[in-house]
C-alpha cells in the first residue's frame, strides 16, 4: 500500500487526479478538505481528521475507517460499502443516499446524522449511537442493531433487521422481554 503526504494528496486532487484506490494515509490531517468525488476505495483512512469535509460521490468501498474522525462531514451517494468504520465519529454526518451496504458500523457515532435514503443493508450497526438520525427511506434489512440507541430517529423502518432487548428504540424504550 502506497504511503502519500497530506500535501501530495491535496495538490494531485487539485489537478485532477481522482483515483486514490489503495493508498495510506492513516491520521491524516484534512480539516474542511473537498474531495468530492474521490476514489479512496481499499485504502487506509484509519483515524482521518476530515470534519467539515466534502466526500459527496466519493467512493470508499472497503476502506479502513476506523475511529475516523468524520462529524460535519458530507457523504451524499457516497460508496462506502464494506467499509469498516468501527469507532468512527460521523456526529451530524451527511449520508443522504449513501451506500453503507455491508459495512461495518459498530461502536460508531452517528447522532443527528442524515441518513435519509441510504443503504445500509447487512450492516453491522452493533452498538451505534444513533440519537436524532433521520432514517426516512433508509434500507436497513438484514441489519445488525444490537445495542444501539436510536432515541428520537426519525422514520425507522424494522422490518427484515436485526434488534434485540438491548437495541433502545426511538421512543427511549428497549423491546419488551
Amino acid at each position: 500500500m502506497e504511503q502519500i503526504s497530506v500535501q501530495e494528496l491535496l495538490a494531485q486532487y487539485a489537478s485532477g487526479r481522482r483515483n486514490f484506490s489503495e493508498i495510506d494515509i492513516s491520521q491524516a490531517s484534512l480539516f474542511e478538505a473537498n474531495l468530492r468525488g474521490i476514489d479512496f476505495t481499499q485504502s487506509n483512512l484509519q483515524k482521518i481528521y476530515l470534519p467539515y469535509g466534502n466526500l459527496c460521490q466519493a467512493n470508499l468501498h472497503q476502506a479502513q475507517l476506523q475511529e475516523a474522525e468524520l462529524s460535519d462531514t458530507r457523504l451524499q451517494e457516497a460508496n462506502l460499502s464494506q467499509a469498516n468504520l468501527q469507532g468512527a465519529n460521523l456526529f451530524r454526518a451527511n449520508l443522504r443516499y449513501a451506500n453503507l451496504r455491508g459495512a461495518n458500523l459498530a461502536s460508531v457515532n452517528l447522532q443527528g446524522a442524515d441518513l435519509s435514503h441510504a443503504d445500509l443493508s447487512f450492516a453491522n450497526l452493533s452498538y451505534a449511537d444513533l440519537r436524532n438520525v433521520n432514517l426516512s427511506h433508509a434500507n436497513l434489512e438484514q441489519a445488525q442493531l444490537k445495542g444501539s440507541n436510536l432515541f428520537r430517529a426519525q422514520n425507522v423502518n424494522f422490518s427484515n433487521a436485526y434488534l434485540d432487548q438491548t437495541t433502545i428504540y426511538p421512543d427511549g424504550y428497549g423491546a419488551e422481554t
